[in-house]
C-alpha cells in the first residue's frame, strides 16, 4: 500500500459484474491508479475527501452525477464514469431517497423524528398502501405495489440478523391523522405499540401534543451512523429529500434531535398514547 492511501477507504475485493455500481467502483479505480493518483490527490482535485473516493471504489455509496462528471474530467475518461454512474443509480426507491436508501442498509443506528406519518421502517403493508395511493393518487396499480415492495423490504431488515439499532419519534399527530380508514390505522397503532412492547431492539417515543414547539417540527427526520461512513442526515418533503453528510450541519441535526428527545415521552410513558389510540380506532 502506497504511503498516501493510508487511513482511506481500501477497494474491498469486489467482482466488477455483480452489479453496476461494483463495476462503476471498479472502473473508477482503475482510472485512478492508472492517472497514478491516491484517493486524497483525486479527492483534492474533485473537492472531496480521499474517504469518500474509497466509498465510491468499494460500492458503499451510490455514484453521484455531478462528482463522477469531475472525475472523468480529472481522469480522463470522456462521459465513460457518468454512463456508468447511470445504471448505478437505478433503484426501487424515489431517486430523492435512493441515497438514504443505500445508506440505510449499512447503518448500524437510525433515528428517526416523524412529525405526521409513521416512519417507513416501522409501517404495516396497509398503511404503506394508503399512503402511496394519497401520494401518488394517479400512479397504476402496479406503479403502487412497487413502492409498497420495496418499503415492505426495508421494514423487514429490523428483524434480521445485524439489525440496526432504530430509534423512532414519533409525533401524536401522526398517531391521530386517519390514513384510509380506522382498521388500517389500529393495525398500524398496535404494531408499534408491540414494537415498543417487545422488540429488542426498536425504540419508540411519542412527542404529544403539549409538548409544544421543537426544533424538528418542520418535517420528517433521520440520522444514520454505520461502520463504513460517517453519520448522515436526511431530511424529507412532499416529493423531495435532502442527504446530508457535512460534520457540523450533522451534529446540528443531532442535537436538535436530542431536543426533541427530550420533549417526548418516555418508552414506557409512550406506551399508554398508543393503547389510547388503538382503542379510539376500535371504538365505533
Amino acid at each position: 500500500m502506497r504511503t498516501e492511501d493510508a487511513g482511506m477507504t481500501q477497494p474491498k475485493e469486489l467482482d466488477p459484474y455483480t452489479s453496476a455500481r461494483a463495476f462503476y467502483g471498479a472502473e473508477l479505480r482503475r482510472l485512478r491508479e492508472q492517472a497514478g493518483l491516491s484517493q486524497d490527490q483525486l479527492g483534492e482535485r474533485v473537492f472531496c475527501s480521499g474517504t469518500y473516493v474509497g466509498q465510491f471504489e468499494s460500492a458503499v455509496r451510490r455514484p453521484q452525477t455531478d462528482v463522477s462528471r469531475l472525475f472523468d474530467d480529472v481522469l480522463g475518461g470522456g462521459e465513460h464514469l457518468q454512463r456508468l454512474c447511470r445504471l448505478a443509480r437505478q433503484s426501487k426507491h424515489p431517486d430523492y431517497f435512493a441515497d438514504a436508501a443505500e445508506l440505510e442498509k449499512l447503518a448500524t443506528t437510525i433515528s428517526e423524528y416523524a412529525p405526521m406519518l409513521v416512519p417507513g421502517l416501522l409501517q404495516t403493508e396497509a398503511y404503506a398502501r394508503a399512503l402511496t395511493r394519497a401520494t401518488l393518487p394517479f400512479a397504476p396499480d402496479d406503479e403502487v405495489e412497487e413502492h409498497v415492495s420495496a418499503r415492505m423490504e426495508r421494514g423487514c431488515r429490523i428483524d434480521r440478523p445485524g439489525a440496526p439499532e432504530v430509534w423512532a419519534i414519533i409525533h401524536e399527530a401522526a398517531l391521530r391523522v386517519p390514513v384510509d380508514g380506522p382498521e388500517v390505522m389500529r393495525e398500524q397503532i398496535d404494531r408499534l405499540w408491540e414494537l415498543s412492547r417487545s422488540h429488542s431492539r426498536v425504540v419508540v417515543q411519542i412527542v404529544p401534543f403539549d409538548a409544544g414547539p421543537h426544533p424538528l417540527m418542520y418535517g420528517t427526520t433521520i440520522l444514520m451512523t454505520s461502520a463504513e461512513s460517517a453519520p448522515v442526515a436526511y431530511t424529507e418533503g412532499a416529493h423531495t429529500g435532502q442527504l446530508i453528510d457535512e460534520p457540523p450541519m450533522v451534529a446540528k441535526f443531532q442535537r436538535s434531535y436530542d431536543h426533541v428527545r427530550a420533549a417526548a415521552l418516555s418508552p414506557k410513558a409512550s406506551l399508554p398514547v398508543l393503547a389510547s389510540a388503538v382503542k379510539d380506532y376500535s371504538t365505533p
